[in-house]
């Protein structure tokens, strides 16, 4: 995934966290049946933004991006050892010799001989050296493996970016999910306080038994314990979140009425395709990038048999006070370094780098297994939730009509109040339900696209308008970016 794919940054709101108590709901919304979801729900903090700014903001990332950038340094220092190499040096050194001159005085009469004679000297020298390779394999094919290197490299920072952004995605859709469900499950905790005062009353009215008295406040008190853990699902959701983007988000609890239609088309690409694009998934190109570097690494293994061939010019300047030590040198020549045993080092690092190539091909073929794997996984995935969803709009619908007609019938006579709440509360299961399986779809769409390598903008933003819509399902998505 690139970074520079995701929407700009500029256009993500300082969200402010609201995850205090709500105002109950009035008694009149909870008995009434023509309103059952909020008119203007809250306005959901952008996805796509969010992710883009993850990108930015996550110091684990960071550190991928900093590490690749000094990984880079590998090609420039490779070719360097493929240019002159000039070095200097500088000495002073001073001697107390025994030989042939100080033991022999008489012999070396002369002026010139007095500091040799006398056995001590001190001499200054610099000088300098300068080596080209001529032809250095080892060398050259350090370039190679220096140049995968940087892919290698490369690809761990598209993994993290790409898994940074599936973390945003759970981590969102988690928050979203418990802060519906919130707002559903406050609905259904007042219509379960009515339809338990009511059990109350009839049983004290000696008209309703205590079976059905005991099982509404069953219900209640499941309902609390409901609640009482989708608001921690949500904070923790929404903590993860804000870690991860670095900014305030504000997840209102909200009711929501499920639309006629969600944009939710099934997967056009059979599977054998969808398959074949696992070999664009960063995880497995980055495996078959590190299994090129354990075979660039055997090849420079092998070039340490080969010799090595350099042009060496030299110049030495040395100043002593023996007359006959003072010198200017220049010189020239070729060398030619070839190993010939190191005690077997050679044969085993060759081995090692041979065994390193092979655990690299097992490792790729493990990452494409897998990446498949997980393609057919999602892929049932998404075809479950979808028929889920379909069962579950038509369940919807008919709850909707059946307390329509439990409405209809309390106002006639023929029902009691007992019986609306009691649908009512079955209609709040079904949508949470539905919000549900929703977000299940979205996590396996999300999964999938980051299996086949397709996990970019676009596709973010596709998820988010299936949220959108949900929300606001007679309003358009507005312009991201």
């Amino acid at each position: 995934m690139r970074r520079d794919s995701f929407v700009p940054l500029s256009i993500l709101p300082r969200w402010r966290l609201a995850l205090g108590h709500l105002p109950r709901l009035a008694l009149g919304l909870v008995l009434s049946g023509s309103v059952l979801a909020q008119p203007d729900p809250p306005a959901l903090p952008p996805l796509p933004a969010l992710v883009g700014l993850a990108l930015d903001n996550d110091s684990g990332l960071h550190s991928r991006r900093l590490d690749s950038r000094a990984v880079a340094q590998e090609v420039a220092m490779a070719r360097a050892r493929l240019r002159p190499q000039v070095s200097a040096n500088a000495a002073y050194r001073m001697s107390d010799a025994d030989n042939i001159y100080t033991r022999n005085p008489d012999e070396y009469p002369d002026a010139d001989y007095a500091k040799r004679v006398s056995g001590r000297t001190r001499d200054s020298s610099w000088g300098l050296r300068l080596s080209q390779p001529l032809f250095d394999l080892e060398r050259w094919r350090q370039v190679d493996k220096a140049g995968t290197q940087v892919d290698a490299a490369t690809l761990e920072v598209a993994v993290a970016e790409r898994d940074l952004a599936l973390r945003v995605i759970d981590s969102y859709l988690d928050a979203y999910q418990a802060s519906r469900k919130v707002g559903l499950l406050i609905a259904q905790r007042e219509a379960l306080v009515l339809q338990q005062r009511q059990a109350q009353r009839a049983y004290e009215l000696g008209v309703g038994d205590r079976i059905n008295l005991l099982e509404s406040q069953s219900r209640l008190d499941q309902a609390i314990a409901d609640q009482t853990a989708a608001e921690s699902d949500m904070a923790n959701a929404v903590s993860d979140l804000e870690r991860l983007s670095g900014a305030t988000l504000d997840f209102a609890p909200a009711l929501i009425e499920p639309p006629q239609t969600l944009p939710l088309d099934p997967e056009p690409r059979p599977l054998n395709d969808l398959l074949a694009l696992t070999a664009g998934n960063p995880q497995v190109e980055l495996a078959a990038r590190r299994q090129r570097v354990a075979e660039a690494d055997t090849d420079l293994r092998h070039a340490a048999r080969y010799p090595k061939v350099d042009l060496v010019l030299d110049y030495n300047d040395l100043d002593s006070d023996d007359p006959l030590r003072t010198s200017r040198d220049l010189s020239a020549g070729v060398e030619v370094d070839l190993p010939l045993y190191q005690g077997g080092y050679t044969t085993a690092s060759i081995r090692q780098a041979e065994l390193s190539a092979l655990a690299g091909a097992a490792a790729l073929d493990d990452e494409q297994r897998l990446a498949q794997q997980e393609v057919r996984k999602r892929l049932r995935g998404m075809q479950a939730d979808q028929r889920q969803l379909q069962a579950l709009q038509r369940s919807t619908e008919s709850a909707s009509l059946f307390l329509a007609a439990a409405q209809r019938g309390e106002a006639l006579g023929l029902r009691d109040l007992v019986d609306v709440l009691d649908a009512r509360s079955s209609l709040y299961d079904l949508r949470i339900r539905y919000v549900e399986s929703v977000c299940a779809y979205l996590r396996d769409r999300a999964h999938l696209d980051a299996a086949i390598g397709g996990l970019d903008s676009a596709s973010i933003t596709a998820l988010f308008s299936v949220l959108w819509r949900l929300e606001r399902h007679d309003r358009a998505l507005p312009p991201l970016g």
